[in-house]
């Protein structure tokens, strides 16, 4: 197959990265089992880091960012994943060394692929992706030490992918939800998700007594660390669960042994780049049959690919609002 399609495609001159729309041949694609025809994909940090130069996340340009991604397979090498398989993709190296989503082809190893399970179309996996997976996996690490049914959780950075997906997940496993957003405007989007308590995050820090203030939550999901966390941490009842994956309010907090050796507090960090595929296929069973989603359309824009250039650009500022979905 020698036909072209378009991608996007970063470019580096000098310490300069620019970003346009290109077409490119399949025989420009990297080797793998798999050549995927990419229906929808998603933004996510990450790969606005990678659209923009930040270092360690990519590291050779020309470059196609984009960690998600769900389509049709159209060659195979791998009999699990014959032709005509509707396949989601996310993480791995997709995206980041790797030719990446925002294109209307990829080709990669298929132990980065999983079946789109039964029930969940590529828009809906794509409309969750790498945001919904890992809010999935910070959920089930909360349902490893409590039932969340009954329970007071607080997520943060609420607004953003995972933090919308998991107010809105919470809320649908019966949590009472306390989000935490530096976009107050945004507050009547957070209680349609499903939010019974809507707070300032400059206010919920202020108003925080650390190493240890008043338990109030059961579980936490932190998209953002730095000070909000320190808050997060020290405000958990006992045997409180806090999940964390996510670094845009600074990669440092402070804490003591206090939160853990007097309240029993268990700190977790997510990962949705490089976990099991096993992990990935539970979570994706999980949004198509007991996690299915209300508020999936409440929290998507979709956009074509020549749209995703300023999307990049707003994200880099923290000005998203929910989940970026890209139509291929």
């Amino acid at each position: 197959m020698s036909h072209s399609f378009r991608s996007l495609v970063v470019k580096k001159d000098n310490d300069r990265f620019d970003i346009s729309i290109e077409d490119r041949k399949i025989d420009d694609l990297p080797d793998g089992d798999l050549l995927i025809r990419v229906e929808y994909s998603s933004l996510n940090y990450k790969d606005a880091l990678s659209a923009s130069g930040a270092k360690g996340v990519t590291k050779d340009y020309p470059h196609t960012p984009g960690i998600d991604a769900a389509g049709i397979v159209e060659e195979s090498k791998d009999k699990e994943f014959p032709v005509g398989s509707t396949v989601i993709v996310t993480g791995f190296d997709l995206g980041m060394n790797t030719s990446g989503g925002f294109s209307e082809y990829i080709r990669v190893p298929s132990q980065w692929a999983i079946k789109c399970p039964d029930g969940l179309s590529t828009k809906e996996s794509m409309m969750i992706g790498t945001a919904g997976l890992t809010a999935g996996l910070a959920v089930a690490s909360m349902e490893n030490k409590c039932d969340l049914k009954g329970t007071k959780t607080i997520v943060s950075g609420a607004t953003g992918g995972v933090g919308s997906i998991g107010v809105n997940l919470l809320s649908h496993l019966g949590s009472e939800v306390t989000a935490i957003t530096g976009k107050m405007d945004e507050k009547g989007l957070l209680m349609e998700l499903g939010a019974s308590e809507v707070i300032d995050r400059n206010k919920f820090v202020e108003s925080t007594r650390a190493p240890l203030n008043r338990g109030m939550y059961n579980a936490a999901l932190d998209v953002v660390g730095g000070p909000i966390l320190s808050s997060i941490i020290a405000s958990m009842h006992y045997g409180g669960v806090i999940t964390t994956c996510g670094n845009v309010g600074g990669p440092n907090f402070e804490t003591t042994v206090f939160p853990f050796i007097l309240r029993a507090n268990s700190l977790i960090g997510i990962d949705s780049a490089g976990c099991p595929i096993e992990d990935r296929k539970i979570i994706w069973e999980h949004f198509s049959s007991d996690w299915e989603l209300n508020g999936l359309e409440k929290m998507s824009k979709t956009v074509e690919l020549e749209n995703m250039i300023p999307e990049i650009q707003k994200i880099l500022k923290g000005k998203q609002i929910g989940h970026v979905l890209l139509k291929l």
